[in-house]
């Protein structure tokens, strides 16, 4: 199994597992905290339009979709690492693990030196999985887009996105 280019064909399933993952259950939802759908096939088509240097991924086992990942170099080897999102029912059989791997070789591949990501601050769980990957959290904050329900409408009034990174070469 390996990621390949995700094609127009590819959103419907992009959409449904990525708010399966996203607002579904499971120990990385984010569903206490946000509700409604994460992301809707609109939007999807959008971002890959408006950054074709980006990527978005999939990861197939045998005729389903199991993962997905959005890829865009930023500058300097640094590469933005979003909508990873994992089929929840394999979740605790390693496949965050090994889908998280394979999007970080992809990068090495196409000569990045660091990922860097955003993660809703309240997700401690979430913050621990990328830590225990190598993940550190920046100290930088990006505000939440309260007003923009285009991603879900938020059930408190406090978020934040915390930024992490990884140095590729360590």
């Amino acid at each position: 199994m390996m990621y390949t280019a995700a094609t127009d064909a590819d959103v419907p399933a992009i959409v449904a597992l990525m708010n399966a993952a996203y607002r579904g259950s499971g120990w990385s939802t984010e569903a206490g905290h946000i509700a409604g759908d994460r992301t809707n096939a609109a939007l999807v088509r959008a971002e890959i339009a408006a950054t074709p240097a980006g990527s978005f991924l999939k990861w197939v086992d045998g005729d389903r979709l199991s993962g997905c990942v959005w890829l865009e170099p930023l500058a300097d080897g640094v590469w933005y690492l979003g909508s990873l999102a994992a089929d929840p029912a394999a979740q605790n059989a390693g496949l965050g693990k090994t889908l998280l791997a394979a999007a970080e070789q992809w990068v090495i591949a196409r000569g990045g030196r660091r990922v860097r990501m955003s993660v809703v601050h309240v997700r401690e769980g979430l913050i621990a999985w990328y830590d225990r990957r190598g993940y550190r959290r920046t100290g930088e904050t990006e505000p939440f887009p309260y007003g923009d329900n285009r991603f879900g409408t938020p059930l408190r009034d406090d978020l934040a996105f915390a930024i992490l990174e990884k140095d590729l070469g360590s």
